[in-house]
């Protein structure tokens, strides 16, 4: 089973960094930071911190495991996490040179519901678990301590 790591990225503004993803002939669309886990990574935070630094060249503090999605084929593990420096400029993923792969562009978006309606954030399951959070007030509080 293939299991890939995601973070939500809190910052110090209480906005949330997401990534908009533009492909040729696909409606555009928001994802987490992270990626796929790899053979040589020590632990899934261990790979989530390695997605971090190639994505966004940041540096980040995982606070817990937020959500867990899971098919036959795929684990998505959603991590709740606080960053204070990034520099998309710097990012060093091998996805971003590849060819026909579209568009990645990071973007801050409010931590609030408003924030997130005004995004199309993949997979809609993780994006409802967020507007919950929020909601409940549960996610400045976890991501503030």
């Amino acid at each position: 089973m293939k299991e890939r790591v995601r973070a939500v990225l809190v910052t110090a503004d209480d906005t949330m960094l997401v990534i908009r993803r533009t492909k040729p002939g696909v409606p555009v669309y928001w994802v987490l930071p992270g990626g796929g886990v790899e053979a040589g990574d020590e632990s899934l935070e261990a790979a989530l911190h390695r997605e971090i630094h190639e994505e966004i060249a940041g540096k980040a503090d995982i606070i817990h495991l937020l959500h867990t999605m899971e098919t036959d084929d795929e684990r998505q593990l959603f991590y709740l996490a606080r960053i204070e420096t990034w520099s998309f400029e710097d990012r060093t993923g091998p996805e971003f040179s590849a060819e026909g792969r579209g568009e990645y562009a990071l973007e801050e978006v409010p931590l609030t519901v408003k924030g997130l309606d005004d995004i199309d954030l993949k997979p809609e399951e993780i994006a409802g678990v967020l507007r919950r959070a929020i909601g409940a007030g549960t996610l400045r509080a976890e991501a503030a301590k």
